[in-house]
């Protein structure tokens, strides 16, 4: 994704504007590798930082990238008892990107209610994911068709690793062939190909069922797009 950082600039720059720029405590909701969790310690030293997973390859990924900069939680998000995991609540923060839309509608409905319950009052939420205008549907599939041809030719010149070659060599790995073998067990070959991604318009109507005070688009770009929630 070209704008992979402009996404976490803005949502560590909510993060700021609530916090005043003093080191947040933070969840990094279905963190995988800790890619927000890295950028948070890198604009907050001193930020206390959760990540939150459930994939066994990534969440050994995530461990050796943090060491002790972190805490990492392995943790099923599909399980309302996820909340029971994490050693404290009361977060100034829960980001979380390109990663609910793997779970049905019902079920980030009644997460967002989870969510807004672990963080303290005057805290965030961000959700950054793959969420197209609905008032511009031409647009949106040619933005995504033009994306997806760079992503192929991408693919075809060797700059970027697609992403079941990328799977293919962690299972071949040393360190985490283990770890795959185990996530297959966790993730059945069609778990993850089932994607769900409403406009934007759908998770802020979510986000204030979930009480949220406030909710709306904090960031875009194309077909993407950051909601946030304000408890």
């Amino acid at each position: 994704m070209p704008d992979r950082e402009e996404r976490f600039a803005a949502m560590l720059s909510a993060v700021a504007a609530i916090t005043g720029d003093a080191p947040p405590q933070l969840l990094d909701l279905a963190g995988g590798t800790g890619t927000i969790a890295l950028r948070t310690l890198a604009r907050f030293p001193g930020a206390r930082v959760t990540v939150l997973d459930q994939d066994p390859v990534l969440l050994a990924i995530a461990g050796a990238s943090l060491r002790d900069r972190a805490t990492v939680v392995d943790a099923d998000l599909g399980d309302p008892s996820w909340r029971s995991k994490l050693a404290e609540d009361g977060f100034d923060a829960v980001l979380t990107a390109t990663a609910l839309h793997w779970l049905p509608a019902e079920r980030v409905a009644a997460l967002y209610g989870e969510i807004r319950e672990v963080l303290r009052p005057g805290g965030i939420f961000v959700n950054a994911d793959h969420m197209p205008e609905e008032s511009l549907p031409t647009l949106s599939a040619r933005l995504q068709a033009h994306d997806r041809a760079r992503r192929e030719a991408q693919y075809a010149s060797g700059a970027a690793l697609p992403w079941d070659d990328w799977w293919a060599r962690a299972a071949a790995d040393d360190l985490l062939a283990a770890k795959a073998v185990e996530r297959r067990r966790i993730y059945p070959a069609t778990s993850h190909r089932q994607e769900w991604t409403p406009p934007a318009v759908w998770h802020v109507d979510a986000l204030r069922m979930a009480g949220f005070t406030e909710a709306g688009v904090l960031w875009r770009g194309g077909t993407d797009a950051a909601v946030v929630g304000l408890r």
